[in-house]
Formats: C-alpha cells, sequence, structure tokens
C-alpha cells in the first residue's frame, strides 16, 4: 500500500476525533482533593503494599466494589469480582536428564548443566532431538520454525532463546520491545502442538555470547523464595504438558555436534524471515525426567460497567483500566504504590463516578464503557492476561483500552554515576535502562502515551481530548530497550487484537521504592490527566468510527 504523507494521514485520523460529541458531561466532577482522599488511603501504611495474595489486598479488592456500589454502576461479571487462579510452583523429587552419545549414558546433575523449567509438566521424554531454531510459530508473521512437522513427532526439540533481529528497531518481533511470540512457555505450547515429547531451552549464543555458560538452577529454583512470590496463571501452566528445561551451551553443543555445525553457527542460521526447516541432530539421545507441583492460588479482577445506549453499538466497549496490587512489605519498608499504581486506581474511580453522575442526570454514552481494575499486574500483568482469556466485554467488540499506571508524578531519569558506569554497572539501576537523563521540570506538564505506534489512531483521539487540558503529550517510548511498551496492561489487549494505550507519567527515582507516597503525588496533574482520559474514553464511546489496530511489520 502506498504510504501517506504524515499531514495527510493525521487529518484522516482526526476526523473521527473532531466528529465526536463534545465536552464530556461531569467533566468537572473529577476533583484533586476527591483523587487525594481516596489515594491516602489506598496507599496508606495500612494497606502494606497491597501485595498479590496478601490480605490487604483482598481489602483493595473489597473497597474497590464498594466504591463501584456505591456509585450505582453494575457489575460487568456477576459480583463485580472476575474470579481466576495463579499458579506458584515447587521443584518436585525426581528431576533427571541423561544424555547417550555413542552408546555411552551420561548422567547430568540437576543445577549443574540443566534445569527444570518452572512451567514443565511433571514427565518424561526419551528419544531424539531435532534443533528447531528459536523455537517461534507466529502466524500473523508468516514466521514457523515447526513447519517440518513430521520430523517433531516422539522427538525433543532444542530451541534458543528469545527471538530473530532482538536489538534491531525495524524487527516485525515488536522491534527492539521483547516480543510475546518468543517467551518460551509459548514455544513449549508451540512445540507440544507438533508432538514434541520435549523441549530444551538454551541461549542465543550469537546474541549473548556467554550466557549460557555455568549454568545453575539458582535464579529458576532459588534456595530462599523471593518474598514477592513467584506467579503464573493456572490457565497457562495447565496448558503445558511436556517436559522441559534449560540446558547449558556447552551441553547443547554436546547435543548439537553430529549435526557438523557448531551451536553458534546454528543459532546465526536461525536468523531468519520466516523460521527454520527443523534439522534432526544424531548421534545422541536424551531422557529428560521432569516433576514439578503445581499449587494454585486464587485471584481476582473487579469489573464494573455503564450501559450504552445506542441499540447497535451499546454491545461495544470501552476499557478504562488500572491495576491495585503494588509489591508489599520489604523488612521494615512499606512500598506504598501511591504512583504504581494508587494514582491510576483513584483516577480510575474518579473517571467511574463521572460516568455515574452523568448518567443519574440522563446522559450514558452510546457504547458502554469496562471500568477495570486489575490485579497482580506487578507480577507480571498477570490479572490482565487473565481477563482477556475471559473478557467481560468480547475482545472483537472492545474498542479500546485506556490504561492509566502511574499518573501521580513528573518523569525524572538521574544520570549515571559516571563512576559505576565505567566500572560496568550502569551507574543508575536497570529500572532506568534505555531512558535519557531528564529532570522532573523538564517533565512538568508531560504525560507520556505508549503504544500509538499500533494504532495511530488512538493518537489522534489522545491529541483530540487533550484540547482542553493542555497536556504536553510525548510518544516516545513504544520501541525502546526500555520495554514499556510491555510492561503495563494494555499490552495483552493489544496482542490479542485490541488497540490500546498506557497512559504514564514516567519513571522516578521512587519507583518501586519506599519513596512512592501519597504526600508525593502532583495532584493538580493528575486531576487533569483524569480528565483528559474520561474525554477520550467518552469520545471513543459515542463516535461510530473505531479505532484501527495496525498488523505488525
Amino acid at each position: 500500500m502506498k504510504r501517506m504523507s504524515g499531514t495527510a494521514l493525521a487529518l484522516v485520523l482526526l476526523v473521527p476525533a473532531l466528529l465526536a460529541q463534545g465536552g464530556a458531561p461531569a467533566l468537572d466532577s473529577i476533583r484533586k482533593d476527591d483523587l487525594r482522599a481516596d489515594l491516602f488511603f489506598l496507599a496508606s501504611d495500612a494497606m502494606k503494599g497491597r501485595l498479590t495474595n496478601t490480605p490487604e489486598n483482598l481489602i483493595a479488592s473489597e473497597w474497590i466494589k464498594a466504591r463501584f456500589e456505591r456509585m450505582g454502576l453494575a457489575p460487568a461479571v456477576p459480583g463485580y469480582f472476575q474470579n481466576y487462579n495463579l499458579t506458584t510452583v515447587t521443584l518436585g523429587d525426581k528431576n533427571a536428564l541423561e544424555i547417550t552419545e555413542g552408546g555411552a549414558p551420561s548422567a547430568i546433575p540437576h543445577g549443574e548443566g540443566y534445569y527444570t523449567q518452572r512451567f514443565s509438566a511433571t514427565g518424561e521424554a526419551r528419544g531424539g532431538i531435532v534443533f528447531a531454531g528459536f523455537g517461534i510459530a507466529a502466524p500473523d508473521l508468516d514466521y514457523d520454525d515447526y513447519r517440518a512437522a513430521d520430523l517433531m513427532k516422539g522427538k525433543l526439540v532444542l530451541v534458543i532463546d528469545h527471538e530473530p533481529g532482538e536489538r534491531d528497531p525495524a524487527s516485525p518481533f515488536d522491534g527492539v520491545v521483547t516480543s510475546d511470540a518468543g517467551g518460551a512457555l509459548r514455544k513449549a505450547r508451540a512445540a507440544q502442538a507438533k508432538d514434541a515429547a520435549g523441549i530444551l531451552f538454551v541461549s542465543d549464543v550469537h546474541n549473548h555470547p556467554g550466557g549460557g555458560a555455568n549454568l545453575t538452577a539458582r535464579g529458576a529454583w532459588p534456595a530462599q523464595p523471593s518474598r514477592l512470590g513467584s506467579y503464573s496463571l493456572e490457565a497457562w501452566m495447565s496448558s503445558i504438558r511436556i517436559p522441559a528445561a534449560q540446558i547449558s551451551a556447552e551441553l547443547a553443543a554436546r547435543l548439537v555436534k553430529g549435526s557438523g555445525r557448531t551451536l553458534e553457527e546454528l543459532a546465526k542460521a536461525s536468523e531468519t524471515a520466516h523460521g527454520i526447516t527443523a534439522i534432526p541432530l544424531p548421534g545422541v539421545d536424551v531422557h529428560l525426567t521432569t516433576a514439578v507441583n503445581r499449587q494454585p492460588v486464587p485471584d481476582r479482577n473487579v469489573l464494573a460497567r455503564i450501559e450504552g445506549t445506542d441499540p447497535r453499538l451499546k454491545d461495544e466497549c470501552v476499557v478504562v483500566s488500572a491495576h491495585f496490587d503494588h509489591d508489599g512489605v520489604n523488612g521494615t519498608q512499606i512500598l506504598n504504590g501511591a504512583d504504581d499504581d494508587g494514582s491510576g486506581i483513584v483516577a480510575l474511580l474518579e473517571i467511574a463516578e463521572a460516568y455515574a453522575t452523568a448518567a443519574r442526570g440522563g446522559q450514558r454514552p452510546r457504547r458502554s464503557v469496562v471500568f477495570a481494575a486489575f490485579n497482580s499486574e506487578e507480577r507480571g500483568l498477570l490479572g490482565a492476561w487473565a481477563y482477556t482469556g475471559q473478557p467481560a466485554c468480547p475482545l472483537d467488540a472492545t474498542v479500546a483500552v485506556l490504561n492509566m499506571d502511574m499518573v501521580g508524578r513528573n518523569e525524572e531519569v538521574p544520570a549515571p554515576d559516571p563512576v559505576a558506569a565505567a566500572a560496568g554497572r550502569g551507574g543508575r539501576g536497570g529500572r532506568f535502562n534505555g531512558l535519557d537523563p531528564q529532570t522532573a521540570e523538564s517533565n512538568a506538564n508531560a504525560l507520556n502515551i505508549i503504544g500509538t505506534v499500533r494504532s495511530p489512531d488512538l493518537k489522534a483521539e489522545a491529541d483530540a481530548a487533550n484540547r482542553a487540558t493542555h497536556l504536553d503529550i510525548r510518544y516516545r517510548y513504544d520501541n525502546n530497550v526500555s520495554q514499556l511498551m510491555r510492561r503495563s496492561d494494555h499490552w495483552p489487549f493489544i496482542q490479542h487484537g485490541v488497540p490500546g494505550v498506557w497512559i504514564f507519567t514516567g519513571l522516578h527515582p521512587d519507583y518501586h521504592q519506599a519513596g512512592d507516597r501519597p504526600e508525593r503525588i502532583n495532584y493538580d496533574k493528575m486531576e487533569r490527566i483524569a480528565r483528559m482520559v474520561y474525554q477520550m474514553s467518552w469520545d471513543l464511546a459515542q463516535q461510530k468510527a473505531r479505532p484501527a489496530l495496525l498488523p505488525r511489520r
């Protein structure tokens, strides 16, 4: 398709927004004093950081439900709570790996050259090995490393970590943002679909030299589990029925020797546009035994809804979201999570109340609006992923997702400490990886919106909704090594084909620290942001047109 000029494209995209129904009703009901009062409760010391699977996290969900009920909003699911299970795992007693080369078997001790993947099923796999490149199946990109399905059946598949072109901004796999298609669990599911008996992972050594050496199980199976807990969705874990293990580059070199090529050569050859044809690895057999104990953990989102008025459009919806969990208590320090993401939750409540106030005055939008308070975002966007698996509004009827996460501070990125940087320690920690140094003062009026690279229509909607609030909206982090694009609850929706954006004032030195407290929030700015998001959601719910989601490159 011929590309339009930037000016022509902008005019086309702005048409739907310019046809919106004007100012959203009850806009002035969104007030900084209400935001402040709510946040001083939600992010108080008494709430102890709202960590997943704690009493305070449950209290937060009950409080949000009570607020929705008091507003008179209908539940989007029965009882407002969308229940689902997370899963934690422990290592079972029998985990073993035996390699047979030239008829001679040798045992590889667990944690010394290999370890069982946390998402592995309990079971056994015995047989020959096939190398399948990155092990990715991505039909939307016409990419498939499993095309030679007849070679996989009954065999163990060896795949390398990550994805092709991981440092290429023009990569179809979401540029330099780590794609979901390159996730290990997705790769295991793809191998399983081709009747593979098991799957082995090894570092993509051509991109990460030395990354697969000296492999131990400490990272995957630490002797002292994290106080934060390690969770996955039960639905994901139960979908894996084959054994899975990570192996060292040294061990993988033994497995590929019979191909006549080195591991580095095979890894480099995997950098293709559409996937490789699998390569059998002669002269070696593997016997893999895995034992993983899975324990379910109840979790829940809180969902409310306001019904649209248009007979044809009311079955479609706009989702406005934020997450209510945070990181709990670290020793004597309470991680209050005022900005992350207490700010988004209290803004969500103010927006929901504006809709309820307008409805009491006889004004409701044409489309329905779902107000989603997601849980367990900090544990891997798990509440949002659970929602996309059982949506309150069908995903193909979901017009857009406006996700607010950290909307209460000014972005502030410290400059690297030159001494630490010279010593190879980065100088400011991985939290700010890929972000330019900047002061809070330089961002006093700034707001980041992430995700419009996949939906320019939503950029036009945001710009139109901002005409009354005059924020300095910046669209700069969609394809950045900071991985911000995939670090909040809009991401699962984009992966399911729904246009979504993350409204975000930016990181700061108190991000995930004890200093993220409610007295440090910029409530004047947060009021303006909440009003802008309300206006944007109202416009999307009113107009006939729907924003489009562009395909990946």
